[in-house]
């Protein structure tokens, strides 16, 4: 009797493929472009870095002051799209967004270098800066009030966590001949088609 086949896991795929690419792409493969939307169905796109990826989703941090945070806090509805172009494939991930534990995000923060901690509290990301100087003067500021001590994560900075519902992987083959592969995520398990390129 031959054994059972393997469960259909895009996640472990996922992420033996981000090991392949992580010293040939910008961030170690962890940029992606992240697709949000307000209330109103106005999209908006930036490329944030996809810190954490497991079995739950896929993790990135920011200012919950931010508009892309605004809108998710809002619409939880979003879409990730990573694009390797030194290994000819692209990943796209679609799935609702939820604030990762506190504990998480600390975590994470802690990891950041200090110039970057640093940054988080001095930025109101998104909001409109008069100019260059103000932030500087900010950033300034923060330096001199964590003077030789731990900085502590900021109660607005945190992360969000995509739990996907579909995951393509593609992959860029001569003639535009493409493979495009759609996992699906049902009640209990994954599902995969083919999709024509």
């Amino acid at each position: 009797m031959s054994p059972p086949p393997d469960p259909i896991d895009p996640i472990r795929e996922f992420l033996e493929l981000r090991a392949l690419v992580a010293a040939q792409e910008f961030e170690g493969g962890t940029a992606a472009i992240l697709a949000t939307a307000d209330p109103a169905g106005r999209p908006s796109a930036r490329t944030v870095l996809v810190k954490h990826v497991d079995e739950r989703g896929f993790a990135f941090f920011t200012n919950f002051g931010s508009r892309k945070a605004r809108e998710l806090d809002a619409n939880p509805q979003a879409a990730l799209c990573f694009f390797w172009p030194s290994v000819h494939r692209q990943v796209a991930v679609e799935g609702r967004a939820t604030r990762v534990s506190a504990d998480e995000s600390d975590a994470y923060f802690a990891s950041r270098p200090r110039g970057s901690q640093l940054a988080a509290w001095a930025s109101r990301q998104s909001a409109a800066l008069t100019s260059r100087e103000v932030l500087e003067s900010s950033f300034r500021a923060q330096e001199e009030r964590f003077r030789e001590q731990p900085v502590p994560r900021p109660p607005f900075w945190g992360g969000y966590r995509i739990a996907p519902q579909r995951i393509e992987f593609w992959r860029g083959i001569e003639n535009r001949m493409h493979e495009r592969r759609l996992y699906q995520r049902g009640a209990h398990d994954w599902t995969q088609v083919l999709l024509y390129p």
